[in-house]
């Protein structure tokens, strides 16, 4: 295979998209205030009644009437600071492996870990119109990109343009390209993703997104390069763009059914005239089981397709991810991976969607047990074709979440992997236990 220097996305493309870009930053600075989008961990908008307070539960929490002090509003809107704090203190992790899968990747030791912790400081400033901001900084958080335990997450900031443009968003932030990422992880009813070979959880670039049709869909779309943060020149750290874009065709009993569609496309700069995918087993400690290895390559395309249906207590999410790489070697590899999940809250509560954003969140117990929920969910990576062989996974998922409040969450789960990767096929099971905090 031969490697060529990186041309990434050609300069006329890029003029086209920094022009458009510009042009709708310099309506912002000019438009007046309006709602913003609704962040990461918040409740959902349309959450069904009134919720009793956290105090009120079984398992032992902060009142929220304490909680909601800490928030400093100014009573003339002209600025208002938010704290957030997500804390996930107990994972544990167990691993059985029959020999192949030890020859495949090699032995995985029983792990616990502090699977994140993050805080957050949110808010808005008005000046003349007004501009939010959100600055987390993480210890090893869902959605971290550094090789260091403590980084920035998320530092960006935004106002809505009052156009068909919607809300601008300029700083570090994630990509809008796949469900599993979209969202804050904490909120899905799985306790990890797998469709991680085919995102970036985050990157410096500008975003649009907007709401139309009365919230009966989103879209948002950004431009995204790393340049400055990864010390490496503008062209040769590779341009992304990323959009996504999702439909409601129901929404009915106050938020508790609805139907979700939503499809997304991804250009994939190469960075240094490579492109890499590789993934775990939905496991944060388990070593990577497929792996391209390094592409000598120009760029890539990835697509995404979701669904969410939900009915009550009842739901099913289902996605899929594809990636073809431009090779120089003319290949053009093609990879692919989806998941299915369903879930049942035997309680009877139900994860709320919130149309501002496109997604679902966590589910809201409105008893003193808290609220219970089984899931079972099946899965598939294939990392090869023709000269790669990354390999291919796929395995069963099972698990049990105790939403013990609105803000703590106990899970065990199980799953059965197998890896098929030089010409063997190997078997590993997982056992996850897991307790999180979310304000």
């Amino acid at each position: 295979m031969t490697t060529r220097p990186p041309t990434d996305l050609p300069r006329g493309l890029a003029r086209r998209l920094a022009v458009p870009a510009m042009m709708a930053l310099s309506l912002s600075l000019g438009a007046q205030p309006a709602a913003a989008q609704s962040p990461e961990s918040d409740l959902a908008p349309d959450h069904l009644g009134a919720l009793p307070d956290s105090s009120t539960f079984a398992m032992p929490d902060l009142g929220d009437k304490l909680l909601d002090s800490s928030q400093l509003v100014d009573e003339h809107k002209r600025y208002a600071l938010k704290w957030g704090l997500a804390i996930l203190p107990a994972d544990y992790t167990s691993f059985t492996q029959d020999p192949t899968s030890v020859h495949q990747v090699g032995l995985q030791d029983d792990k616990h870990e502090v699977r994140s912790a993050r805080l957050t400081a949110r808010g808005y400033v008005d000046l003349g119109r007004q501009w939010d901001y959100v600055f987390s900084y993480e210890y090893k958080g869902f959605d971290q990109t550094s090789t260091a335990n403590w980084a920035a997450s998320d530092v960006y900031v935004g106002t809505d343009t009052n156009t068909f443009l919607g809300k601008v968003t300029i700083g570090k932030q994630k990509e809008p390209y796949v469900y599993e990422m979209v969202g804050d992880s904490p909120n899905l009813a799985q306790n990890e993703r797998l469709l991680n070979p085919f995102f970036k959880s985050r990157s410096i670039g500008v975003r649009f997104a907007n709401t139309y049709g009365d919230k009966l869909g989103t879209w948002s779309a950004g431009w995204y390069n790393d340049w400055f943060a990864s010390g490496k020149s503008f062209v040769t750290n590779g341009q992304d763009v990323a959009a996504r874009i999702t439909v409601l065709p129901v929404f009915t009993n106050q938020g508790a059914d609805y139907l979700h569609f939503g499809a997304s496309l991804r250009y994939l700069g190469a960075s240094d005239g490579i492109i890499r995918l590789r993934g775990k087993p939905a496991s944060n400690v388990a070593s990577n089981f497929v792996d391209t290895g390094n592409i000598a390559a120009n760029h890539a395309w990835n697509t995404g397709l979701e669904a969410l249906w939900n009915a009550g207590p009842y739901s099913l999410l289902a996605e899929y991810a594809g990636s073809r790489v431009h090779s120089y070697a003319g290949s053009n590899p093609s990879f692919y991976g989806y998941y299915a999940t369903a879930s049942w809250v035997v309680t009877g509560e139900h994860r709320n969607y919130d149309r501002n954003v496109g997604y679902a969140r966590r589910v809201l117990p409105t008893r003193s047990i808290g609220a219970w929920e089984v899931l079972l969910r099946y899965g598939v990576v294939d990392l090869t074709d023709g000269a790669v062989q990354g390999g291919k996974m796929k395995g069963w998922w099972t698990g049990i979440n105790w939403w013990a409040t609105r803000r703590w969450k106990a899970s065990v789960g199980y799953g059965t992997i197998d890896l098929d990767k030089g010409g063997q096929v190997g078997n590993t099971q997982t056992v996850l236990t897991r307790i999180q905090w979310i304000f």
